[in-house]
C-alpha cells in the first residue's frame, strides 16, 4: 500500500473541500470481513483528478454521483477519481474490509475469559481507509455520521451519542467538522458505568471478564474525569466541543490512549486486575487528562500535516501533568514526569534520529516518516519546553495565547506559524525567537557550574554548553544542623542563561549542595560541582524538596550514560538512598534505570552477578523498612524488582509455592505471571508449571503471561519455538501476543543460547515487519530487537542493516536505528 507524501495532501487539499461522510457499517458477517458502505459529499474548487484512500478486501463496487466507477482501477489503496469538474459531488463506495489483528482499523479480539467478541477503530494516522473509503488527511475535516448493526445484545459506541434503533442496527449522532483519523466506533458486549456532568452523559466502559475490576475503580476515575473536565473549561474560553464523554478501555491496544472526540480509547491494562501502587493511579488519571485535553489540542484544533505533531502531543502532554497535578489527589506529577518521561526526551534527543520539536516540513515528507515522531520528542521535550515557555511567558499570557488559538482556528486545522502569531499577538516578548531556538532545534544543552568562593561571598560561573536561552532558578543547600544527613534550603533565586558563561555573586560562604534548574523548570542536563556532587552521592535522599532529588537523580543518571559516572556508584547511591525515599517516582524510576539499564546493558557480563545482587540487596532492604505497612507502593516496587533481579530460584519459587510473600502482598495475577517469568528464564520451571498456571489463569493477561514464559525457557526447543511463532510465517500471533514472545525471547542470563539468532534476526524480522504492516513493525522494533546482546557484533549487524537494507519497512528502521544508538552507548559505557 503506498503512503500518502506532503505533496498529495496539500494537492488534494486545494483541490476539495469535503462536507460529510456517511458510513454504513456491517459487523454481522463474520471473523474475518465486514461490510462497509460510503457516502462522501465534497466539492471540487476547479476541474482536475485526485483519488480516494482504502485498503479493502475486495471493492464491490463505487459511484461517483451515480455514475458507476471501474473496480479495476482501484490499486495500492486508492480509487482514482478522474476528470472532476467544479461543484458538488457524491461518491459512494461498497466494500468489503478485514478486521485487523495488530490493532490498526477495526481491530478483532475474542476474550478467551468468556469467548465475548469486542471491536474498536484506531484510525490514526492514516487507518480510517481500513474501515471506509476516506480523503485520509488531517486538513480535510467533515461531519461523520454512522450507522452499525451488530449481533444483538451488543453495544455501540462512537464520537457522538449512539441510539438502538432495534434488531442490532445502531446510529451514532453526527459529529461536527473533525479529521478522518479522530472518527471512532467501538462494539460488542462492553459493560458500562453511565453517568452525566454539566448536562452531558459520561461512560467508562471495559469488556465483560473486567467488569468487576473497573466496577471497584468507577469512582476514582469518574472524580477525575469531571474535576479534570471542569478545570478546562476554567482555563479555556471555548467550551468542549461534543455531545458526550465515553472513555473505552479496550484490548491488544497498541497506545497508551487515542484522543477520539467523545469516545477516548485507552489500553485494558489500566484497569487494574492486580494491585498497583499510588503511582501507576496516578499515570491512569494523567491519561485521562492528556488525553481530555485533546479535545482541545488536537480534536477542536487539528493540525494541518503532521509535522505539527507536537501540536497535538506536547500540549496534552503538558497540560496532562499540570492540571491532573492542579485538581486531583496527585500533586507531585511533576516528579513522575521528570523521572519518567523527562529521561525518554533527554534519550531520544541524543540519537541520530533526533528531530526537533517541530521539525521543518520537508523533514515529514509523508505518513511513514511522520509515524516516527510520535517519540520523546514530540511528547516529553515539547512538554518540557512548553513548562519552560510558562516560566518564561508568565501563566497568563500562555493561557490568553491558547484560548486566542481556539477562538481563531476552532473545527478547522492550524499550524506552528498560526500558533506563535497567536502567542505574540497577548504578549511584548518576542515569542517567534523563542520558538526558533526552543522548537527548531535539536539536542540537549548542558549546564555546568564552577564555584569559588572569596571572603564573605561566592562567585557562581555557569557554563552552557548548546544555544538556547533558559530561565532557571538555583538552589543553594545546607547541612542540617538538626537532623544529621538532612539538608537544608538556604536560599533559592532565578538566572537567565543566555550566553556560553553567566555570571553571578552571592553573599556567605558557598554552599555545601548546589542545584541548577531547581523545580526542573526547563529541558537541560546539569552537572554538579565537585564538592555539590559529593554531597548528592551522600546526602541525595536528605534533600527536601521532591523535584531536586528528581533533578539530581537524572544528573547521575545523565553522567552514567555520558560515561563520566561508573554505573557501579549509581547503584550505590541507589543502596544508600532509595530505602529512605518518600515518593514512590523515584523510587520506582531509579529502580527500573538501575536494572533495564545497568545491570542489563551497562555492567559487563562478568560485573552483573554483582550488580544484580547489590539490586536485590536494595530491594530486601526496602521490604524489610515496609513490614509495618507504611507504605505498600514501596513494598510492591521493591517485590517486584527483587523478583526481576533473582539469581537464585530459591526464594522466589517458595514464594509461588505459598502464594504470597511473607509479610504481604499476596501474589495476585500479575505477581504470579512475574514469578513464573524469572523461574523460566532460570530454568526453575517447565510448560507444565506454565500449563498449570494457565488452567488457573486463562484470561487475555494470562495468555501473554504463558507465551513470554515459553519463550524465556533457557531450552534450545522453546527457543525455536517462539521464533517461529514470531517470524515463521504463519503471523498466527495477535500484536500483545507477538510483544509478550519477544519479551521473553531475549534474556541476558541467555546469551550463547540466543546469540546464534542475532543474525537471523536482522533478516527475519524485516521480512515480518513488510508482510504484517505498520503497528507490528513498530512492535518488532520496540520488543524483539536484540538489545540483549550488548556486543559490537550485535551492533555491526545492524548497523549493516540499516545501512543496506533499503526495503526496511520505517517504523522499524526508526527502532532498530534508534536500538544501534543505544547499544553503542552501552558498549561506550563499557569501554568497548
Amino acid at each position: 500500500m503506498s503512503v500518502l507524501t506532503r505533496d498529495e495532501a496539500q494537492t488534494r487539499a486545494r483541490l476539495l473541500e469535503v462536507q460529510r461522510y456517511e458510513v454504513t457499517l456491517d459487523l454481522t458477517r463474520g471473523e474475518e470481513t465486514f461490510d462497509s458502505r460510503t457516502v462522501i459529499r465534497f466539492t471540487v474548487r476547479e476541474a482536475g483528478d485526485s483519488f480516494v484512500d482504502l485498503k479493502a478486501a475486495a471493492l464491490r463496487e463505487a459511484a461517483l454521483d451515480g455514475q458507476p466507477l471501474d473496480p479495476e482501477s482501484y490499486a495500492d489503496g486508492r480509487l482514482p477519481l478522474k476528470h472532476l469538474t467544479a461543484g458538488e459531488h457524491e461518491l459512494t463506495v461498497d466494500a468489503e474490509m478485514r478486521y485487523s489483528r495488530t490493532g490498526e482499523g477495526m481491530h478483532r479480539f475474542t476474550d478467551p475469559a468468556d469467548g465475548e467478541t469486542y471491536l474498536y477503530t484506531q484510525l490514526c494516522m492514516d487507518d480510517a481507509q481500513r474501515v471506509f473509503a476516506a480523503f485520509d488527511q488531517p486538513d480535510l475535516k467533515a461531519v461523520f455520521a454512522f450507522t452499525v448493526t451488530v449481533p444483538e445484545g451488543w453495544t455501540v459506541l462512537g464520537n457522538g451519542i449512539a441510539k438502538d434503533e432495534g434488531q442490532g442496527r445502531w446510529t451514532v449522532a453526527e459529529t461536527p467538522r473533525i479529521s478522518t483519523y479522530l472518527a471512532a466506533l467501538a462494539a460488542g458486549p462492553y459493560h458500562s458505568v453511565r453517568t452525566e456532568h454539566r448536562g452531558l452523559p459520561f461512560g467508562i466502559h471495559c469488556r465483560r471478564s473486567l467488569a468487576p475490576h473497573l466496577d471497584v475503580d468507577a469512582d476514582e476515575i469518574l472524580d477525575a474525569t469531571k474535576a479534570l473536565f471542569d478545570r478546562y473549561h476554567e482555563k479555556f474560553d471555548e467550551p468542549y466541543p461534543f455531545d458526550s464523554y465515553d472513555q473505552a478501555f479496550v484490548p491488544e491496544f497498541n497506545a497508551g490512549a487515542m484522543e477520539n472526540p467523545g469516545l477516548v480509547t485507552f489500553r485494558d491494562e489500566f484497569i487494574y486486575r492486580s494491585a498497583v501502587t499510588d503511582t501507576e493511579r496516578q499515570t491512569r488519571i494523567m491519561v485521562i487528562a492528556h488525553e481530555m485535553a485533546h479535545m482541545w489540542f488536537g480534536d477542536l484544533v487539528t493540525l494541518r500535516w503532521w509535522d505539527d505533531i507536537w501540536l497535538n502531543e506536547s500540549f496534552a502532554e503538558y497540560m496532562g501533568y499540570q492540571t491532573t497535578a492542579e485538581v486531583t489527589r496527585f500533586p507531585d506529577t511533576w516528579t513522575d514526569f521528570g523521572i519518567a518521561r523527562k529521561t525518554w526526551g533527554y534519550d531520544s534527543d541524543q540519537r541520530g534520529s533526533t528531530h526537533p520539536v517541530a521539525p521543518k516540513p520537508e523533514l515529514v515528507p509523508d505518513t511513514g516518516a511522520a509515524q516516527a515522531n510520535f517519540d520523546g520528542i514530540s511528547y516529553a521535550k515539547g512538554a518540557s519546553a512548553l513548562r519552560q515557555l510558562v516560566a518564561w511567558l508568565g501563566d497568563k499570557d500562555f493561557s490568553a495565547g491558547i484560548n486566542a488559538h481556539f477562538a481563531r482556528h476552532k473545527f478547522d486545522n492550524a499550524t506552528l506559524a498560526d500558533f506563535i502569531d497567536n502567542l505574540a499577538s497577548v504578549t511584548d516578548r518576542d515569542v517567534h525567537a523563542w520558538a526558533r531556538v526552543w522548537l527548531g532545534t535539536t539536542g540537549v544543552d548542558k549546564l555546568t557550574p564552577a564555584v569559588s568562593e572569596t571572603g564573605n561571598s561566592w562567585q557562581l560561573t555557569v557554563t552552557r554548553e548548546g544555544s538556547r536561552p533558559h530561565r532557571i532558578q538555583v538552589a543553594a543547600y545546607e547541612p542540617d544542623l538538626q537532623d544529621d544527613g538532612a539538608l537544608v534550603l538556604r536560599e533559592r533565586f532565578e538566572l537567565d542563561i543566555a550566553a556560553e558563561r553567566t555570571e553571578t555573586t552571592r553573599p556567605g560562604r558557598r554552599p555545601a549542595l548546589l542545584v541548577l534548574n531547581d523545580q526542573d523548570l526547563t529541558y537541560t542536563k546539569i552537572r554538579l560541582d565537585e564538592q555539590s556532587r559529593r554531597t548528592a552521592l551522600s546526602q541525595l535522599s536528605g534533600i527536601p524538596e521532591t523535584l531536586n532529588r528528581t533533578v539530581l537523580w537524572n544528573a547521575l543518571r545523565d553522567m552514567v550514560r555520558d560515561g563520566e559516572l561508573a554505573p557501579a556508584a549509581y547503584l550505590e547511591a541507589a543502596r544508600a538512598h532509595l530505602p529512605k525515599e518518600r515518593d514512590l517516582a523515584i523510587v520506582q524510576g531509579v529502580l527500573a534505570f538501575a536494572g533495564s539499564q545497568i545491570a542489563d546493558r551497562y555492567l559487563a557480563p562478568e560485573d552483573r552477578p554483582a550488580g544484580l545482587t547489590l539490586l536485590s540487596d536494595l530491594c530486601e532492604d526496602i521490604i524489610r523498612l515496609t513490614e509495618d505497612g507504611s507504605s505498600p507502593g514501596a513494598r510492591l516496587t521493591a517485590v517486584r524488582h527483587f523478583i526481576d533481579h533473582a539469581q537464585r530460584a530459591d526464594v522466589i519459587r517458595a514464594w509461588f509455592d505459598e502464594g504470597t510473600v511473607p509479610g504481604g502482598p499476596e501474589l495476585d495475577p500479575e505477581l504470579r505471571w512475574r514469578l513464573l517469568t524469572r523461574l523460566a528464564v532460570l530454568g526453575a520451571i517447565d510448560d507444565d508449571v506454565i500449563e498449570a498456571e494457565l488452567l488457573h489463569d486463562p484470561s487475555a493477561t494470562g495468555q501473554e503471561g504463558a507465551a513470554r514464559c515459553r519463550a524465556a525457557l533457557p531450552d534450545p526447543v522453546a527457543k525455536e519455538a517462539a521464533w517461529e511463532a514470531m517470524f515463521g510465517g504463519a503471523d498466527a500471533l495477535s500484536n500483545y501476543l507477538f510483544v509478550a514472545t519477544a519479551q521473553g525471547f531475549w534474556q541476558p542470563e541467555q546469551y550463547d543460547l540466543v546469540r546464534p539468532y542475532v543474525t537471523r534476526f536482522f533478516t527475519d524480522a524485516v521480512a515480518t515487519a513488510k508482510r504484517r504492516g505498520p503497528a507490528l513493525a513498530d512492535g518488532i522494533g520496540r520488543h524483539a530487537v536484540p538489545i540483549a546482546v550488548v556486543e559490537p557484533a550485535t551492533l555491526e549487524l545492524g548497523e549493516r542493516c540499516l545501512a543496506e537494507g533499503g526495503d526496511v519497512p520505517p517504523p522499524l528502521r526508526r527502532r532498530l536505528a534508534d536500538h544501534m544508538d543505544d547499544l553503542a552507548r552501552a558498549l561506550r559505557v563499557r569501554g568497548v
